[in-house]
Order: structure tokens, then C-alpha cells, then sequence
């Protein structure tokens, strides 16, 4: 699900104040002073003064800004923020000097760490849905929620595209962002139904959901849910024992908590050999898709 223009830049902005980080094993990198309750407590009303009046974010936006954390030996701290407004929420890192004097409202990233290897390292794979060759040299892992239009436009794409990429495989990861979409949860705890019964009657009613979202509501989802099981062939007593199942609510949860180990903020969220992809843009999916091609083919990954 797309964010809202003032929310969603906050997110993806650039670096707006020159910044500059000493490189090195200093002392005072490598063991700065603890921040004392006071000042933390000044830093987070700085930056949530700050986000407001950059990004004109009004009294309908309430900010919720974490307490700092060292972000290793960089002189950073690192800052969680929760933003809520009245058709959903956000939450996002930002990083303040020390001092209190910079901001960085984007991503920092480790140099010395390859964040691909890193990324499918950290995403939890057992125990999900999976589409293709098992011996795929491509692996594609979304994480996705049922109810959000942006996902059903990925969903389709997957489906254009997949069949000219026999060397592609995909992973689905549970993510229903609950505060947006009263019936994702339900659609997720089919799924994961679905697959205990027959683990490639998954993506039947992956497709059933996806092509049909526009007539799911949450007063008639479980109903909807039951019919698109009965049209995919699955046992429906044993469906709807599942869905009631506190084993599927727990599945879903851990691959919501994977995906905010990951720092998923949005639906779809796509990794494709481990490359960040937010979401469904088909033109860029393929790119990603032939540049990961492109590396295998000339042996430069």
C-alpha cells in the first residue's frame, strides 16, 4: 500500500544537511558518553519539531519518536518514528549527530557489510509458500498484503512475467498491515490454510483473492474465504477449523515479525536475491529481474 505523499517522503528522502562522519577507531567513536534521560527526551522533541515543520505534517499526524540508540561506532544515534494519521501509519528510522545538530532522514548503510547476502540471511524462508523450480537461481520473496491494490498489481505482474523466467522462483511472506485493511488478516490465515492442506492449492487461492479483491469486505470475507477453498478443492470442515486455529494465527504473526526484523514498512516489499524492491512498478521489477539475469550470465555477482 502506497503512503501518503507527505509521509511516504519522509521515508525515501536524500540527505537535506551536509554531514560528515570521521572514519576511524577514535575513542570518542568507539566509546562515546551515554546520552543522560534529559537530553534523549530534548532530541526526540527536536526531531519530531523538525519532521513536522519539513514535511508539514499538522496536528492530524501524531509522531511518536523513540529513544536514541548508538548506531555502533558511527557517532550516530539511531531514532524509531511512529506516525499515525487518519487513513493509516507509517513508522521509519531517522539519525541525529550526537550533538543534536544533524539529521539524516534516509537510509545509512554499513559499507563493509553486503546488504544482499545480509537480506536473505536475515529473511525466514521454512514453512512458506514457495512458486517455481525448486532449484531456481533466483529467488523472489514478497511480502504482501491480501487487501492492498498495490499488492494485486504485483500479483498480476508475477503472472505476466513468470513464465519467460523458468530460472525464477517465488516466496510469500505473510504481511497484512491490520490498521489499513480490516480483512487482510483473515486472507492471510486462509492462505496459510490453504497450504497445511495442499501446499500448491496456496497460490489457487492466491489468484482467487487477488482477482476478486474488489468484492471482499470485512463483513463478508471468512464467507469468501470459505467459497474460494470449496472452488480450490480444499476440505472445507478441516478449512475452517484452521482458520479458527491458533497454530495459523501464530504462522502469520512470525512472518509479520520477519518482516519487521527486516524493517518492511509498506506492502508490497519485494527481495530478489536479497535486492530491496518497495512496490509493484512492473517496468522496475523486470529490471531488476534481467540485471540479476545479467550478473549470473557474466559471472560478475
Amino acid at each position: 500500500m502506497k503512503l501518503p505523499f507527505k509521509t511516504a517522503a519522509i521515508a525515501t528522502l536524500a540527505l537535506r544537511a551536509v554531514f560528515t562522519c570521521a572514519v576511524g577507531t577514535s575513542p570518542a567513536l568507539a566509546s562515546p558518553p551515554p546520552q543522560s534521560p534529559a537530553a534523549s527526551s530534548e532530541l526526540q522533541k527536536k526531531a519530531e519539531l523538525y519532521l513536522r515543520n519539513n514535511f508539514a505534517l499538522g496536528p492530524d499526524f501524531q509522531i511518536e519518536v523513540g529513544s536514541p540508540k548508538e548506531l555502533g561506532t558511527s557517532g550516530l544515534l539511531e531514532m524509531h518514528v511512529d506516525i499515525k494519521y487518519p487513513d493509516g501509519s507509517s513508522n521509519l528510522k531517522i539519525y541525529i549527530s550526537r550533538d543534536g545538530r544533524y539529521i539524516v532522514t534516509g537510509e545509512v548503510s554499513d559499507l563493509n557489510v553486503d546488504p544482499l547476502a545480509e537480506n536473505s540471511r536475515r529473511i525466514k524462508t521454512a514453512n512458506a509458500p514457495v512458486m517455481g523450480n525448486p532449484n531456481a537461481t533466483i529467488t523472489i520473496v514478497e511480502f504482501s498484503d491480501f487487501e492492498c491494490p498495490v499488492c494485486r498489481n504485483l500479483h498480476d505482474t508475477i503472472r505476466a512475467l513468470l513464465p519467460n523466467y523458468p530460472q525464477v522462483k517465488v516466496v510469500f511472506k505473510d504481511f497484512p498491515l491490520e490498521s489499513l485493511h480490516p480483512w487482510a488478516r483473515t486472507a492471510a490465515l486462509a492462505g496459510r490454510c490453504a497450504y497445511h492442506q495442499d501446499p500448491k492449492t496456496f497460490w489457487k487461492l492466491y489468484d482467487l483473492i487477488y482477482d476478486n479483491q474488489e468484492i471482499i469486505s470485512a463483513g463478508n470475507a471468512y464467507d469468501k474465504m470459505v467459497e474460494f477453498a470449496g472452488r480450490s478443492g480444499l476440505q472445507i470442515d478441516a478449512f475452517k477449523t484452521c482458520l479458527a486455529s491458533p497454530e495459523a494465527a501464530k504462522e502469520v504473526d512470525a512472518s509479520i515479525a520477519n518482516g519487521t526484523e527486516l524493517d518492511v514498512r509498506s506492502t508490497p516489499t519485494v527481495y530478489i536475491n536479497g535486492r530491496l524492491l518497495v512496490g509493484g512498478d512492473p517496468h522496475t521489477f523486470q529490471r531488476y529481474l534481467d540485471y540479476e539475469i545479467a550478473l549470473q550470465k557474466f559471472g560478475k555477482k
